[in-house]
């Protein structure tokens, strides 16, 4: 679908097939600037510890305390009226930013909300989008997902002759997901790696995977966008929790500078 695209069908196709593709989400340029910055990043960026993160695999966390090149897409009017949509109140959980290193190996399959001890079925609590800053291929180790399997009945998991696909999409374009969606990384199997940055958002209700109030340094984040802000951990989940001494945090925070 086309950025261009109304919100609510957006919405439609993910909550029906478990993902969408949304191609003119991110300029030329924009796409070169945060390739280039990520590039300056991962120079002193270590490879993963486990088969989960990948050994030859790096990933860049605390992506908003190194990089300023994806505020926008954090921010993209259509995703956040998507995420107004599907989720209603949120905030980014775990962003990061993934290169896969040549001879890479598959990762497992999984569904990011699944660290949640929340009954099944429930209602969407993670929307993720992947931002391709190399293009993806069956080759490099592009995202591959299983279609529908986030309305499997509660208890299923992948057998072997589930018909799983592979995102392959370009860059400029953003893939969203659900979080109950089985997925994971592909296997490289060419000598480039391939860099893409999920962009993972939880509601609001719930605890972010990564702890931005800590990993964002506090003078960096009074210099972001208010929404921003308030996407990182700096806001109210309604009626008041996350309040600070009776506040709003955004208030707190604006207040220390």
């Amino acid at each position: 679908m086309p950025a261009t695209s109304e919100s609510k069908d957006v919405a439609i196709r993910l909550l029906a097939d478990g993902y969408v593709v949304v191609t003119g989400m991110m300029d030329a340029t924009s796409v070169d600037r945060a390739r280039a910055d990520l590039d300056r990043v991962l120079g002193s960026t270590p490879t993963g510890r486990n088969a989960f993160e990948g050994f030859t695999t790096q990933r860049v966390y605390a992506l908003f305390a190194k990089t300023r090149t994806f505020d926008d897409a954090a921010t993209h009017p259509l995703l956040l009226a998507v995420l107004d949509e599907v989720l209603g109140h949120y905030q980014l959980s775990a962003p990061v930013g993934i290169r896969i290193g040549p001879g890479e190996k598959a990762q497992i399959l999984h569904r990011d909300d699944a660290i949640y001890p929340v009954p099944e079925p429930h209602a969407p609590l993670v929307v993720n989008t992947m931002w391709p800053l190399d293009p993806f291929t069956a080759e490099n180790g592009a995202t591959r997902f299983i279609p529908g399997s986030h309305a499997w009945p509660p208890g299923r998991v992948p057998a072997t002759d589930d018909p799983v696909e592979t995102a392959v999409i370009s860059p400029g374009s953003a893939m969203f997901y659900l979080g109950s969606l089985w997925h994971g990384g592909g296997a490289n199997q060419t000598a480039a790696p391939r860099l893409g940055v999920i962009l993972e958002y939880a509601s609001g209700w719930l605890r972010q995977q990564e702890n931005h109030c800590l990993a964002v340094p506090q003078r960096l984040a009074r210099e972001l966008p208010p929404r921003l802000q308030e996407l990182l951990g700096y806001n109210i989940y309604p009626p008041f929790v996350g309040y600070v001494d009776g506040s709003h945090p955004r208030k707190v925070l604006s207040a220390g500078s």
